[in-house]
């Protein structure tokens, strides 16, 4: 198994790790500066709301890949907007690509770090039992693998891992999966 060199968005996203929402009328000042500053990246739209109740995953995913240089898609806010045609759609998961996943009632979408000794996918992502973590997902649940675009001279240049990408490591997991996401 080769050693995962670090990803400048997987390392931006572990920073965040622990991030965590606020139940009630209070939020996290993190969660809501995130959503002013969508809009600045690539010319995707900009949050109309101002809590961190409302579902938060695509922001943390556009937040995160805004921060990076790469292409931030238009309506962010939507979890299965990730699964677009301007990011390059991979057979399988790979350290650092995006997994856009289905829900009851909606989407979910984070980043790939790993995989347990399950076989359960590990995602790095926002909104995931209210706070940023790193949870294992049922392999069934994720209708396709993304690798994110560069945005370079305002446009979105599509680019591939490498293939020691596919080499997931083992992460540690309790064997649970992840359900709650919203």
């Amino acid at each position: 198994m080769t050693r995962q060199s670090e990803l400048e968005w997987v390392k931006k996203a572990r920073e965040y790790v622990g991030l965590r929402e606020i139940k009630g009328s209070r939020h996290d000042s993190v969660i809501i500066r995130m959503l002013e500053e969508m809009g600045k990246f690539s010319g995707e739209a900009q949050a109309w709301w101002r809590d961190d109740e409302t579902p938060w995953c695509g922001l943390f995913v556009g937040w995160i890949m805004g921060q990076s240089g790469r292409y931030v898609v238009k309506e962010w806010y939507r979890a299965k907007e990730w699964a677009s045609p301007l990011l390059t759609k991979l057979q399988g998961p790979a350290y650092g690509c995006i997994a856009v996943l289905d829900r009851a009632g909606g989407g979910h979408v984070g980043f790939v770090v790993g995989k347990d000794a399950r076989g359960n996918i590990m995602l790095i992502g926002g909104n995931q039992n209210d706070s940023v973590s790193i949870a294992a997902f049922a392999p069934s649940r994720i209708a396709g693998h993304y690798w994110p675009s560069r945005w370079i001279d305002g446009s979105p240049v599509k680019s591939v891992p490498a293939n020691h990408r596919y080499d997931l490591s083992v992460l540690q997991s309790d064997g649970s999966v992840s359900s709650n996401e919203s």
